[in-house]
């Protein structure tokens, strides 16, 4: 066996590891509803010790308190679930780390848990940047279908995850 995570997202980890080395950014991960997909996606790469800082595996509300300062007062007004809380957990991630960009998932991977307004398969990803401004929020809600399984929702999840660790390019 060469790799442990399907080849779809070791390719794209290799991508991500490959550019950000190559750009010399460090990047970390906040990641709830993925339970650490990402970070295992990063680590299969050898050498990724290059690119990857750490990541923060915070599936409750607690840990996203307690590891990433996201505070009471966002998770009780907007849910776990949210473009407020995914931005706390990527500028906590950051703030708490020694990197050039973070990248927050948070979601429902079902097959519970879900409510109207956040039914299975929504999930929202946010990036926060060392050294740019609040006006460059980049975050986003996904809705990845009820239809999905709970695998297919964490794998869809951890792709946009990586994607979003892509630098941007100049052309």
């Amino acid at each position: 066996m060469d790799n442990l995570l399907p080849s779809q997202l070791v390719d794209l980890a290799q991508k991500v590891v490959t550019l950000n080395r190559a750009a010399g950014r460090r990047v970390s991960v906040a990641e709830s509803c993925t339970g650490g997909l990402v970070a295992a996606a990063l680590t299969e790469i050898a050498g990724s010790s290059d690119v990857f800082e750490c990541g923060f595996n915070t599936y409750s509300n607690s840990a996203k308190q307690k590891m990433l300062g996201v505070s009471d007062d966002l998770l009780e007004t907007f849910g776990a679930v949210s473009i407020a809380v995914a931005w706390g957990m990527a500028q906590g991630a950051l703030e708490r780390s020694e990197c050039d960009v973070a990248v927050a998932i948070t979601g429902v991977a079902g097959p519970g848990g879900g409510t109207e307004k956040k039914p299975v398969g929504t999930v929202v990803f946010a990036k926060a940047e060392k050294d740019k401004s609040l006006e460059d929020v980049v975050a986003d809600r996904h809705n990845f279908g009820d239809d999905k399984s709970r695998a297919e929702i964490r794998l869809q999840a951890a792709l946009v995850a990586l994607e979003l660790l892509l630098p941007e390019t100049s052309e």
